[in-house]
């Protein structure tokens, strides 16, 4: 009868536990509507509905996409960096390298110093695009420095190598701009690098409007890396707000007055009056005519109690 019983109530639902409990202060022989009565009271519901009432968790979906791209699976992305306020930077590791050894060596402390500089601002999203080919001994026609750092960067998932092989002896190498354009293209990024792509522009007019609007340019002083505060042009946005998701509104500065007190514009003066924060900005002639209708107010009141008896 027990076994029955808690058969019964299982196939309910119900854990074993309680279904023991209640039978322990109910009896063997209570009847299955006195148990279930009981686990109501109790309130204990059965598993399958608190499963059901349990909400799933949501699932975050890339911008522009249904699914998951494979090119984000083959990165490793963290659905995690969505939430940041900041752009994925996406930068072409063999024209930073060379611009910081003066494009006679592959200088891998260049790409160290640009990683650091994204980092060091709150970014999440770093990746570096290097041939596989980068990763040989260097040769004399292609001298490397630094080469431990390229291994250190992969080790953090940050440097990604576009494929390469050996066919018949020659080298057989993949367009590694094509990665780097549609990889930040895809994420909504930023390219961090001195070349126009042009070549690319041509081909795809998305890509075109996205590499003049994305490529944020840099130089090199004494070792450190150097973006322009201005990536598009003097009358462009900031570089704060160019590496933002949303755009930073910058702070209103008012320009004083050139003639200050001297200034008979009143209210249609575009400056800044620091000596009349609260009042209204009036012309001269407006003041005072403000001035005489308060006077022959006051006067008019003076005689009218000069009048009372």
């Amino acid at each position: 009868v027990h076994q029955s019983k808690l058969d019964f109530f299982c196939k309910l639902g119900y854990g074993k536990q309680d279904i023991c409990k209640v039978l322990e202060n109910l009896g063997q022989e209570a009847l299955e509507d006195d148990v279930l009565k009981e686990l109501i009271r109790m309130g204990r519901k059965p598993q399958a509905l608190e499963s059901q009432t349990q909400p799933s968790p949501l699932k975050l979906v890339a911008r522009g996409s249904c699914s998951t791209s494979p090119v984000s699976n083959w990165l490793g992305e963290d659905d995690s960096d969505s939430s940041n306020h900041l752009r994925p930077i996406v930068i072409d590791g063999s024209n930073v390298a060379m611009s910081h050894g003066n494009k006679e060596v592959f200088s891998c402390w260049g790409i160290q110093l640009a990683v650091d500089w994204f980092r060091d601002r709150g970014h999440k999203y770093i990746k570096v695009f290097v041939p596989l080919w980068r990763k040989e001994p260097p040769r004399q026609d292609s001298p490397i420095a630094d080469q431990h750092i390229l291994e250190e960067l992969e080790r953090q998932s940050i440097l990604v190598y576009t494929p390469s092989r050996k066919v018949k002896g020659k080298r057989v190498v993949c367009y590694d701009d094509r990665y780097i354009v549609k990889v930040a293209y895809e994420k909504d990024g930023v390219i961090v690098s001195n070349d126009y792509y042009r070549d690319l522009q041509n081909e795809n007019p998305e890509w075109k409007w996205f590499i003049e609007q994305r490529l944020l340019m840099y130089s090199f002083v004494s070792n450190r890396f150097m973006p322009p505060d201005d990536p598009l042009g003097r009358h462009g946005p900031t570089l704060n707000s160019f590496l933002s998701k949303k755009p930073v509104l910058p702070e209103p500065k008012w320009q004083p007055c050139p003639y200050g007190k001297k200034c008979t514009y009143g209210n249609k003066c575009k400056f800044y009056h620091p000596e009349r924060p609260q009042q209204a900005q009036l012309s001269v002639a407006d003041e005072l005519r403000a001035k005489i209708r308060v006077q022959l107010s006051l006067g008019k009141e003076e005689e009218k109690r000069n009048c009372l008896p």
